[in-house]
């Protein structure tokens, strides 16, 4: 039974997770090398959890009990030595999750699931530097955690069905909807999204249409609630970059090939809303200015 969770990666992403954890009555335990990012962390929740008071979701006592969950740490030995499962959601680059989860199994108990948050980097790959296979699996959350439902579980080659069938319990435990895949490049959610966006940037490239143009289209035309180069601001450039590389490394298929426009975009510093500047300009909380057509 899980009742003690680690979080690694203090950043959206693992802020996030560990809120969701903590709200649903779970010890977490957040783990970052940077204590500057776990106050930050902390703050964002502290934020969050204010923002869900205002709207009358939730209790002054539901907020304080769930802050009083969560423990923060610097150190993965320690942070992970008494964890039922420990969530992984650090950077995604696959040599550095596949140092981290090293040292988890070397530190975590026998018994712990060991998860990661990897919105496309292979399970099997990351299992395959640990001792116990059959305990890692994918828990890919989505997007902003705390308000999105699905959560995308992957099965590893050597994942264990009782380990599989657990985190399916344990993602519904948090309100949300579990929806099980195997183990191929980018999933299901990105396999299909991420060359969506990438179709749309080579469009913009090739001067099919601009950036409101292309995004209206998609939102009034196709329902979507923002449009693909919106959404590519928002999940990170060199995010959508690194996955349509795996996806492109993976499959050897050139449709899966980055547009030229995101490569140059992303050496030039521009990510999305996290750099201040991607195909619109946030800087001073615009939406308006459209810059992705200097680098065509």
């Amino acid at each position: 039974m899980i009742k003690k969770v680690s979080v690694i990666g203090a950043g959206t992403m693992g802020n996030g997770i560990a809120h969701v954890f903590a709200q649903n009555e779970y010890d977490v335990t957040l783990i970052d090398i940077s204590q500057e990012a776990l106050d930050k962390a902390v703050a964002t929740i502290t934020k969050n959890l204010d923002r869900l008071i205002t709207k009358e979701k939730i209790s002054e006592e539901t907020k304080l009990a769930t802050l009083d969950r969560i423990a923060t740490m610097t150190t993965i030995p320690e942070g992970v030595k008494d964890a039922d499962l420990v969530v992984e959601a650090a950077t995604e680059n696959l040599d550095l999750k596949l140092k981290i989860f090293k040292q988890i199994d070397e530190a975590a108990p026998a018994k712990a699931i060991l998860a990661s948050n990897t919105s496309s980097i292979s399970i099997t790959q990351i299992a395959s530097v640990t001792s116990r296979p059959e305990h890692v699996i994918g828990m890919h959350f989505m997007n902003p955690v705390p308000i999105m439902k699905l959560v995308e579980i992957i099965r590893g080659y050597s994942t264990s069905d009782k380990v599989t069938q657990t985190i399916m319990e344990t993602s519904k435990s948090l309100s949300k909807v579990p929806v099980e895949v195997n183990d191929y490049p980018g999933f299901i959610a990105n396999r299909i999204l991420i060359p969506m966006i990438n179709e749309a940037i080579y469009s913009l490239h090739e001067g099919v249409a601009g950036v409101s143009e292309i995004d209206t289209v998609m939102k009034l035309g196709m329902a979507h609630p923002m449009g693909p180069l919106q959404l590519a601001d928002f999940i990170g450039l060199d995010v959508v970059l690194a996955i349509c590389n795996v996806l492109h490394d993976g499959f050897g298929n050139p449709k899966y090939a980055p547009c030229p426009l995101l490569v140059n975009m992303v050496m030039a510093g521009k990510k999305g809303r996290k750099s201040g500047e991607g195909f619109y300009d946030y800087s001073t909380g615009s939406k308006d200015w459209i810059v992705a057509k200097t680098f065509c």
